[in-house]
Formats: C-alpha cells, sequence, structure tokens
C-alpha cells in the first residue's frame, strides 16, 4: 500500500498528465470509446488524436480500435486459442506444448505439473498473466491462486479500449518452461505490415525488474529508437535462426494491415509468442519522434467497417 501511494505522488509530482491518464484508465470505462480514447491519447502523448487524416504509427493504431474489427482478431489475442490457428498456418512445432488448461485458478492440478513450468492467463496484457515457476516445491498455491484469479477478473479490454480481448473465454493454462541461452526469455516483437517484416525490438533483463527495448530493422540494423523502455547497453546477438523467424512472422501476418508477432528462439528452435494489434495502447511515445511518422507510413488504413 504504501509503495502504491508513493508511486501515485511521484506521478503526480514528475508527470502529472500520466497520471490523470492512470486514473481514467481506471475510472473511464463508462466513457464513450472515441472521447476515452482520445483524452488517453492526449495525456499520455502531448499532442491531439488526428482521426481524420492519421500520420503517425499511434494514430492510426487507435484508428484500428475505433474503426476496423475484423472478428478473427478475437481468437488472434487468445493465448491459449491461437495456438490451434498458428499451427495450422505455420507448423505445430512452432507451438509452446501445453500441458493443462483450467476454467479457474482452483481448478489447477498442481501435481501433474513438472517442477519448472509457466502459467497463463489467456487473456492479460505484459506480465499480468504470467507466472513462472522454476521450483514448484517453493511457491506458494494459496498466493498463486489469489493473483491467477485477481488476473482472470481482469478485463483487459477496458484500459486501452482494445476490443479484441473482450469477448475472449478465459482460461488459465500452463506451459512448459522454456530459457535461452541469456538465463532468461527474451522477446523478439516483430512489427509487420500485411505480410512484411519491417521493424522489431527485443525485450531483455525482464526478469530484473529493469525491462530493455532494443529496435532493429528488419536485417537487424540498430535503430536510434527509446519506446516506453530504455535501450541495454549489453550486446545482443542476431539470433541464428533470424530468417526463418521473419519468414515465419511474415506468414503469421499476412492480410493484416498491422500487427507485432511475438516469438522466442532456444537453442535454435522458435517458438510462437502472441499477437499484438495495439501495441502498447498505441500511446507510447517514439524518440526521436520522427520514427511515430516513419512507422506510420508503413499501416495502409482498411476500408472502415464500424461506425463510432
Amino acid at each position: 500500500m504504501k509503495r502504491l501511494v508513493y508511486n501515485a505522488i511521484h506521478s503526480l509530482i514528475h508527470n502529472p498528465k500520466h497520471f490523470v491518464a492512470a486514473i481514467l484508465h481506471r475510472v473511464g470505462g463508462r466513457l464513450p470509446d472515441k472521447t476515452y480514447i482520445k483524452w488517453v491519447y492526449y495525456l499520455e502523448c502531448g499532442h491531439r488524436l488526428n482521426l481524420d487524416n492519421p500520420l503517425r504509427f499511434n494514430e492510426k493504431l487507435n484508428w484500428l480500435k475505433l474503426y476496423y474489427h475484423n472478428p478473427q482478431w478475437t481468437q488472434m489475442v487468445d493465448k491459449y486459442a491461437v495456438k490451434e490457428l498458428v499451427s495450422a498456418r505455420v507448423g505445430s512445432e512452432f507451438v509452446v506444448p501445453s500441458l493443462g488448461v483450467w476454467d479457474i485458478a482452483e481448478d489447477i492440478e498442481w501435481d501433474k505439473l513438472p517442477d519448472r513450468f509457466v502459467l497463463k492467463t489467456n487473456h492479460d496484457s505484459g506480465n499480468n498473466g504470467v507466472f513462472i515457476c522454476k521450483d514448484k516445491s517453493k511457491i506458494d498455491k494459496a498466493k498463486w491462486t489469489k493473483k491467477i484469479n485477481a488476473s482472470l477478473g481482469r478485463d483487459t479490454s477496458i484500459p486501452g479500449r482494445e476490443w479484441p480481448y473482450k469477448d475472449v473465454k478465459r482460461c488459465v493454462f500452463a506451459e512448459e518452461y522454456l530459457e535461452d541461452t541469456s538465463g532468461e526469455l527474451r522477446d523478439y516483437k516483430f512489427f509487420c505490415f500485411n505480410g512484411v517484416v519491417k521493424y522489431l525490438y527485443i525485450a531483455t533483463e525482464r526478469q530484473s525488474g529493469n525491462l530493455k527495448f532494443n529496435f532493429f530493422d528488419d536485417n537487424f540494423n540498430p535503430l536510434d529508437i527509446e519506446q516506453a523502455h530504455p535501450r541495454s547497453d549489453k550486446p545482443i546477438v542476431k539470433p541464428k535462426a533470424f530468417e526463418q523467424m521473419k519468414e515465419i512472422a511474415a506468414k503469421l501476418s499476412n492480410g493484416l494491415p498491422e500487427v507485432r508477432v511475438d516469438l522466442y528462439e532456444v537453442s535454435g528452435k522458435i517458438y510462437f509468442g502472441e499477437f499484438t494489434f495495439f501495441s502498447l495502447c498505441g500511446t507510447a511515445t517514439f524518440h526521436p519522434d520522427e520514427w511515430d511518422f516513419v512507422w506510420g507510413e508503413q499501416i495502409q488504413l482498411p476500408h472502415a467497417n464500424r461506425n463510432v
């Protein structure tokens, strides 16, 4: 509780716009989507959202939230149901094996799980719905049950108005524990535009609590971009399977105006992570700002199929 109060006061003093945006995230559920999105965008990005002639990457993501609803996206953001789709498109060998699936945390069959595993809720965002177990004998099952059910009860469609999550049938599932040569599991997040991979960032140092993002182009040349988290100063080696990872991301994103395809690489083997249609909610500023426009040029917006 003290930590929450400290964080709130710190945010209010040092970034009042972000503080107000955080309040809107919590209490803005009854506001119309368009009104809510415009306010949050302005508070987080510092300028008005142009929906009539969107040019920025973030503007176009928010346009897609409001005006383009593809019903298949609900299955694609469902971290469990999407496994079937990915298996059909690129092969089951790229899907992390599941060890079990349950409607609520109380149903988890702990005795049937190995010593190391990962539990995930299928609809939550970020690390909120991910529970990593490296030693089953040391976990507090009651505490985990409470946290997992809290995640299952969270409506992740509201804070960012990310509509695909609204109708996901929620569950918790177990996967095999994966770890790469870094001692963690780095995310390779490919930004794809109608089946073409243009950019990616690599998320590292997650388990240390000091998450870092390093951006690259499609040839793995470093880019001078910072967004949401600082760049790591540690050397990042190009994955041996990089070209194959791009091929998989391209196949999975074909026909979509924009999507982020998250992949892992473990000992040269590639695994699918998840699809993200509205990366960082479409409200994370680019530094330098020009990259917001450069990335925006890659999105060819489809015809609207929603009236807002």
